[in-house]
């Protein structure tokens, strides 16, 4: 069952129900696509994007790892093991610090980012080619904006942790 947006529900037709239950579809047309075709999962190629995305020497870390992906540090930990046997990473360790786990990709994990990356962008695109009536390219280009004003905001002027007592 999907969530979706609908004026009758609890949550309503708001744009933040909908950007959600876009999110939600494009993960579960990513997984597919991404398990046909490359053999993972959406999860995995993920947490290997990631990876590829902020990987450079001595980093990132467990702890670096978990802030990037908004899980703990013992939600990274758990899946490290999987990722070494499937010869996507190795832990090189850090000689300054013994207890400091560093991720690093290994070649085949950055050939299957960057072929499954691109190789999803296609199938999304393509999936959408024939619906005139969007233009992925400036949805495309109004979702960074939308972004960049949320990661301003969030520097500028954090939202509060707490709601106001009435």
């Amino acid at each position: 069952m999907h969530l979706t947006p609908d004026a009758a529900s609890p949550l309503g037709d708001r744009i933040t129900v909908t950007l959600h239950a876009l999110v939600e579809r494009i993960d579960a047309f990513a997984d597919g696509m991404l398990r046909a075709q490359f053999g993972v999962t959406y999860s995995q190629f993920f947490f290997l994007a990631v990876l590829s995305s902020i990987e450079r020497p001595g980093h990132p870390d467990v702890t670096e790892m978990a802030e990037c992906l908004g899980v703990s540090k013992a939600a990274v930990s758990k899946r490290l093991t999987s990722f070494v046997d499937a010869g996507w990473i190795t832990l090189p360790g850090d000689p300054a610090n013994a207890r400091r786990v560093v991720l690093s990709l290994t070649p085949a994990a950055r050939d299957l980012v960057a072929n499954a990356a691109a190789a999803l962008d296609a199938s999304f695109t393509e999936h959408f080619s024939r619906v005139t009536s969007v233009d992925l390219g400036a949805l495309h280009d109004d979702l960074k904006t939308v972004i960049q004003v949320l990661d301003e905001q969030s520097t500028e002027n954090p939202l509060p942790t707490e709601r106001p007592q009435s």
